[in-house]
């Protein structure tokens, strides 16, 4: 693995096929419906993945290490060892009902990327890791991106570890059960740059036949997870005067936001009421409690800020027609223009020079690369998936799909490293 140069040959590729068979693996790792997955965050099939992503890592050559929130580390040493790592990343969890390319995609991406410069014996002047990062998709645990989130400041660890998960164990016990709750700190240190590979989960990209996704900035978001509180009475005797049904407080903010995102679809917003729960949330009784997450997007920071107010005054006023109270547990917000210009234009020229088509759009999506916008340049490459289908089985992209964004990675990567 020694080497004196600083630049990778512009025929370097990566090795696809071993590429697809790496993906092959994960998706016999904690199977859900036909052809996608059901990994969530620390459950048991989430710990057998970063089993195996870990033993890939260690095959490679890496170094691996786990923060306090379970974030997996793997480095690749530099000639200049102490010099800020370029990273490279996403996560291994998946929706309930998940695919096997979200997230997945841009770990196991970085990992064949370190492979191809193995196989071509190339040491970058700056150091390497790829990265995991636990709980993006925020299906068992609130928020998504927690894990990204603290590693940037955004949160502590002990908040972290205290989420509670939607079937009992809080993050933090969740972590020592499957045995990554590790030593490493959580965040604190320099990092060079951070670069995410993604599909797109949208439809452009297939849509136009372009290769290449070079992500110029996100669509501004913000999200509410919001309580409710009232009182349980039977649903037959007790007036209706006096009722206090948070399930029905919760449902009517929901509504109010689903309305929001058709009222202002026509300028490209979108509003999404994602989640209810309540308790007892049984026949006969009404439910005391009741808990909603619903979110804002726009591509307008402005705009987006106007509809977070509109939800704000619909908490308040779903709360009193129910006779509840309401409290807002946490409240999140990402995007806008957060990518770095030079990182940009570097995934930008070696997708150009590789050959590939491509052209700027904005993530419409979650990513861990928001937050480490905020520590280190950063940019997103998108690789297209079939008809923008994601967070469902049916997720799907195929070896020219991913191919391309795959070797923009690399060659981003290792300019960036050898500089």
């Amino acid at each position: 693995m020694e080497s004196d140069a600083s630049s990778l040959p512009r025929d370097a590729r990566i090795d696809i096929d071993r590429f697809l068979a790496t993906i092959e693996r994960s998706a016999t790792i904690g199977t859900g419906r036909e052809g996608g997955l059901s990994r969530l965050a620390l459950g048991d099939a989430d710990k057998a993945m970063r089993d195996q992503f870990v033993v890939w890592c260690r095959e490679a050559g890496l170094a691996v290490s786990v923060d306090a929130v379970g974030n997996i580390f793997a480095r690749r040493a530099g000639r200049e060892d102490h010099l800020p790592p370029v990273v490279m990343g996403s996560h291994l969890d998946t929706q309930a009902n998940g695919g096997r390319f979200d997230g997945i995609v841009g770990v196991l991406g970085a990992l064949e990327v370190v492979r191809t410069l193995n196989d071509l014996g190339h040491v970058t002047r700056r150091p390497l890791e790829i990265v995991n990062w636990t709980n993006e998709e925020g299906a068992r645990f609130s928020p998504p991106m927690t894990a990204s989130g603290c590693f940037a400041g955004a949160y502590t660890v002990d908040w972290v570890h205290a989420r509670p998960s939607d079937d009992g164990p809080t993050f933090g016990e969740e972590l020592r059960r499957i045995g990554y709750l590790g030593g490493a700190p959580v965040g604190g240190r320099a990092l060079d740059a951070y670069l995410e590979l993604h599909i797109e989960q949208g439809p452009i990209l297939d849509a136009e036949k372009v290769q290449v996704g070079i992500v110029s900035h996100a669509l501004k978001s913000h999200g509410f997870l919001v309580a409710f509180h009232g009182e349980t009475a039977h649903t037959g005797p007790w007036p209706m005067e006096r009722r206090r049904n948070a399930l029905v407080a919760a449902a009517r903010l929901l509504v109010s936001v689903d309305d929001l995102g058709w009222q202002l679809a026509p300028t490209g917003g979108k509003a999404t009421a994602a989640r209810l729960v309540a308790w007892p949330n049984k026949a006969g009784t009404l439910s005391d409690w009741a808990e909603a997450v619903c979110d804002v997007r726009h591509d307008d920071p402005a705009t987006a800020a106007v509809m977070a107010e509109r939800v704000e005054r619909a908490i308040g006023e779903a709360a009193a027609r129910a006779g509840c109270t309401a409290e807002v547990l946490d409240r999140w917000e990402w995007g806008g223009r957060i990518f770095d210009e030079e990182m940009v234009a570097l995934t930008r020229r070696h997708a150009g020079g590789l050959g590939y088509s491509h052209r700027d759009l904005p993530s419409q999506a979650g990513h861990d690369a928001y937050f480490l916008a905020r520590v280190c340049p950063t940019a997103m490459i998108f690789t297209p998936c079939r008809n923008g289908i994601t967070h469902n089985n049916k997720e799907l992209a195929d070896r020219d799909d991913l191919a391309p964004g795959i070797n923009v990675l690399l060659h981003s990567a290792v300019e960036r490293a050898d500089r």
